[in-house]
């Protein structure tokens, strides 16, 4: 597996992998606009073609995962563990002192990733993601510190 910087070239291929990863998918161009607001920016796992990428953003002191998506087939092999190391990199060398996401509390693959990965609960909005035919799901706040010595 292979890690790189996502280009505005590369977001059709996001979007696809992207809707292979989740009901609500988000599109080529709100992924390539994404990229390149103040902060953005987007890596991606590559195996033989992009198997999965990471959305962030880092402004102000503070990074943010958008979105991490990784294609069905290419799921528990530690590429979401390896992005989201990725962007911890990237973002606490650019001075970002804490790292923030959200996720689906019922997305058990994904919350496990991210605690492995070292972010702690830092709060909850309740019904924050809706689902079509079914209640909305509450969305768990982790964060993660960067550039810091542990405790």
């Amino acid at each position: 597996m292979r890690l790189r910087f996502a280009t505005e070239d590369d977001a059709a291929v996001l979007a696809d992998v992207h809707g292979k990863a989740f009901d609500s998918a988000w599109t080529a161009p709100d992924i390539a606009r994404l990229m390149t607001i103040l902060g953005g920016f987007a890596l991606v796992a590559e195996d033989e073609g992009i198997v999965g990428f990471v959305l962030a953003r880092s402004v102000g002191g503070e990074a943010e995962i958008l979105t991490l998506a990784v294609a069905p087939w290419a799921r528990r092999r530690g590429v979401g563990a390896a992005l989201v190391e990725a962007v911890a990199v990237h973002a606490g060398a650019g001075g970002s002192k804490a790292l923030f996401l959200e996720v689906a509390a019922d997305n058990q693959a994904a919350v496990g990733v991210y605690l492995k990965t070292g972010f702690k609960q830092a709060g909850l909005r309740r019904a924050y993601y809706s689902r079509p035919g079914a209640a909305a799901v509450d969305a768990l706040v982790l964060r993660r510190a960067l550039n810091s010595r542990p405790s």
